[in-house]
């Protein structure tokens, strides 16, 4: 079964190079574009793990973790993404139940490495 990742994220170039990145890595993908959208998409898309930006329109990105956790999604990897990378912020970001920290600009590779670490492989 192909893993889904679900990409959160209000800059378009971010958003289209992370798609691609994670298509070609043989992911399925969604994306939202603000806070609120990606709660949508978490109950349309059902992924298994969110790449999402911190600072976004109407929700961000500590508020929509927040979220997710509070309403019980514990089995849903998120890794937060931003170009804060003040240990108070990465504190914050693992506070509020974040799997993962990536500050931006970061490498793609390490990136899709990270995210096949917090999801390996289904067995039969």
């Amino acid at each position: 079964m192909t893993r889904r990742v679900l990409i959160v994220d209000d800059e378009p170039n971010i958003v289209t190079s992370l798609e691609f990145i994670m298509r070609r890595s043989g992911f399925e993908t969604a994306v939202a574009r603000d806070g609120d959208q990606a709660l949508e998409e978490v109950e349309r898309f059902d992924p298994d793990l969110v790449l999402l930006d911190t600072m976004m329109p109407r929700r961000d990105g500590y508020e929509v973790c927040q979220t997710l956790r509070a309403q019980g999604r514990t089995d849903l990897r998120i890794v937060m993404l931003t170009a804060k990378g003040r240990e108070t912020e990465v504190a914050k970001g693992l506070a509020v139940g974040a799997d993962s920290y990536v500050t931006k600009p970061f490498s793609t590779r390490d990136l899709v490495a990270l995210v096949r670490e917090l999801l390996p492989e289904e067995g039969p």
